[in-house]
């Protein structure tokens, strides 16, 4: 994971930086429509990365289809993401942020796969694919 070596943006600089939908997801911990992302259907390798900042975050590998309507993790990278407790909607939940800029990825559940058991449920729109080089279009298996 790279540093962070910039100054923290404004809420003016994220908005021109994001799209309004990206923007009200990872800055203002919105969630995106269940089955609305394109990386959803995302099975190269490669690495997921933070539409904020471009931060690696999941490594492909450990993508899988939870069934949820949005992009599943059962690890991330290595100190790429933090958590928080968030009891918003009357509810207990574990948010899950990009550890370099703070912006809202989604929440991460007990009920994963193995080796971790955890689900690592993203919002799509708050996050990129950086293919692996060599990796063939959208979906399709290498």
């Amino acid at each position: 994971m790279a540093e962070n070596t910039t100054q923290p943006m404004t809420e003016e600089e994220w908005r021109r930086k994001l799209t309004p939908e990206q923007f009200r997801v990872l800055r203002q911990h919105g969630t995106e429509r269940a089955g609305t992302s394109d990386l959803n259907h995302e099975k190269r390798p490669g690495v997921f990365t933070c539409a904020g900042c471009g931060a690696e975050l999941f490594e492909a590998a450990t993508k899988y289809e939870s069934c949820s309507g949005w992009p599943s993790f059962w690890a991330p990278i290595e100190g790429a993401v933090d958590t928080a407790s968030d009891r918003s909607f009357l509810m207990a939940r574990t948010e899950v942020h990009c550890a370099r800029c703070g912006g809202h990825l989604g929440h991460v559940f007990p009920d994963g796969p193995k080796p971790t058991g955890l689900r690592y449920c993203m919002n799509g729109v708050a996050m990129g694919f950086m293919p692996a080089q060599g990796a063939s279009k959208l979906g399709d298996q290498t």
